[in-house]
């Protein structure tokens, strides 16, 4: 399947920021989701980032009980088996169940303290989409997780930063960096912006579709769609 090319700057910035970020560290991606199911609009983006910062390795974090959204359609196990299936074919990505082995609502602070513990001679970068930064503040001890890691904000093509709400700017402007070369000797602490191959592809939308019985191979890998199949998911 042909994936989008990457689209890397969200503002004009010298070439050389265009060039994959240079190693001190170990570099470990986390990206977090219900991934209900996993689609292209989560690995596209993902496999975006993992070049962009030149990630040793992308962590897939399925949620098992997400604080903010309505209960998962599909269980735990099946979610964490459809993500599987797509690490298996991008060996970039390896799942991360920490969140799935909880009995309680999963927390971004607590997962990232508790990687940052684990790789201690890494920077880890928690990737998150634009809608997640405008509610940021609302999150359980938010200012403690910019302590464990940088976020990584993925935007869609050619967003103006100064569409920003007034009190999310003053709030978290102190943190922002437009220069992808100052993270080189910095583990943790600084939120930067990417445009990434942005692909509108919604969760949501695939489950009606898949109730229909249209099953989209655009939106999902083959290996996921034998996987719904066969255990007769989101009917």
């Amino acid at each position: 399947m042909n994936m989008p090319s990457n689209q890397q700057n969200i503002k004009q910035r010298k070439g050389s920021l265009e060039k994959p970020l240079e190693k001190t560290f170990q570099r470990i991606g986390v990206l977090g989701g219900t991934f209900d199911p996993i689609h292209f609009g989560h690995i596209t983006p993902a496999l975006d980032n993992a070049k962009w910062l030149s990630l040793d390795q992308l962590y897939l974090l399925p949620t098992h009980i997400p604080p903010h959204k309505e209960q998962t359609a599909a269980s735990a196990t099946h979610r964490h088996a459809m993500v599987e299936l797509v690490c298996q074919q991008f060996p970039i990505f390896q799942v991360d169940t920490r969140e799935l082995l909880k009995n309680s609502p999963s927390y971004t602070v607590e997962s990232v303290k508790d990687i940052s513990e684990q790789y201690q001679n890494s920077q880890i970068f928690f990737i998150i989409g634009m809608d997640s930064l405008l509610t940021l503040t609302s999150w359980f001890r938010w200012e403690e997780i910019l302590k464990y890691c940088h976020l990584v904000v993925n935007t869609r093509p050619e967003y103006n930063l100064k569409k920003l709400p007034q009190a999310c700017h003053e709030s978290l402007s102190q943190y922002f960096i437009d220069d992808i070369n100052v993270l080189n000797n910095i583990k943790s602490g600084n939120i930067i912006f990417h445009q990434h191959a942005y692909l509108d592809i919604s969760s949501t939308n695939i489950r009606q579709e898949l109730k229909a019985n249209i099953y989209d191979e655009n939106k999902l890998t083959p290996e996921v769609i034998k996987y719904i199949k066969q255990h007769q998911l989101y009917k």
